[in-house]
């Protein structure tokens, strides 16, 4: 019988129907039962013995693979592929696929909640309130304000559909998106370089994978060209956005906040940005509920028995 490990920690949590899906095709399952994202040693060690890998964020490094000889299929338990040797994997012969579109729509509405928790310093004034206070924080409204969205993925997408119907102006960078598509014309997106979205921005808010060409785009330059009263979101990659920079950014109010669900390194420890009222971090949970969870399972569960079919042959 072949062996699959799937490693996402929220797994388990979309049922048992993706197990028994693998089970009736024929495949034994091994889970990371340790309550956390793996190390790459942890990889090494538990791939050894594996046909097929279904994972979340832990490494799957050059190493990982070429110490698991009979690996033939990665399925991503989400879109991105930052955390896979894509390279290793193609020189080895090991498929890779992921349930792109799955979480969209929650890391969507994560994104634009962290809109408004910026626009009405709702992290601040509930603080303050359960502390005894009664201090009134003014804020935004987002009706009417530029949301600038660089990435215009299935993510982004739906970000785009959310901020129109609260009546926002929509810019919008990405350079392998088709002006001329209906979507385009329907939400009255407007496609501009990036220098000019950024400059043009209140909310700017990043959906894109992390790449060499993508690491650190937000950085002390495109932070001193945005508004003073703008807004940075992220929940793609923490390394999109050089935090140091942030931090100075924010210290001396040359953007007004930021709000992330990602960190270069999670958690991010006693890094300066978590002590600062106008910074807000949450712990990578945009895709983490239970409709996505659902979806993601399933695709995932799909892709890797099909994958694994298809080096069979």
């Amino acid at each position: 019988m072949k062996k699959v490990l799937i490693t996402p920690r929220s797994f388990r949590q979309a049922g048992d129907f993706t197990f028994k899906l693998l089970n009736e095709n024929g495949f034994e399952v091994i889970e990371n039962t340790t309550g956390k994202t793996l190390s790459e040693e942890q990889m090494i060690e538990l791939c050894a013995d594996v046909d097929g890998l279904l994972v979340g964020i832990d490494p799957v490094t050059e190493r990982v693979m070429k110490n698991s000889p009979k690996l033939k299929a990665i399925s991503k338990y989400g879109a991105g592929l930052d955390n896979i040797d894509i390279d290793a994997a193609r020189s080895l012969n090991i498929k890779i696929d992921r349930a792109a579109g799955t979480n969209a729509v929650s890391v969507a509405e994560l994104a634009v909640g962290l809109f408004f928790t910026l626009a009405r310093n709702i992290v601040p004034v509930s603080l303050c309130t359960k502390q005894g206070g009664w201090e009134r924080f003014r804020g935004v409204e987002i009706t009417g304000k530029t949301v600038g969205i660089v990435g215009l993925g299935m993510i982004g997408q739906e970000v785009a559909r959310m901020t129109s119907g609260l009546g926002m102006k929509i810019l919008a960078y990405d350079p392998f998106v088709d002006t001329e598509s209906d979507f385009i014309k329907e939400y009255n997106i407007e496609i501009k370089e990036l220098n000019e979205l950024i400059s043009s921005a209140d909310f700017l808010t990043l959906h894109l994978p992390l790449t060499d060409s993508t690491r650190f785009m937000i950085n002390s330059d495109v932070l001193s060209s945005m508004k003073n009263t703008a807004f940075v979101v992220n929940t793609a990659r923490g390394e999109l956005v050089d935090e140091e920079a942030l931090y100075k950014a924010l210290s001396e109010g040359t953007i007004a906040g930021a709000a992330f669900d990602v960190f270069s390194i999670e958690p991010p420890g006693d890094h300066p940005l978590v002590k600062m009222n106008n910074f807000v971090l949450t712990s990578h949970i945009g895709a983490y509920t239970a409709e996505a969870n659902i979806r993601m399972a399933q695709v995932a569960t799909e892709n890797l028995i099909r994958m694994l079919k298809e080096q069979s042959q």
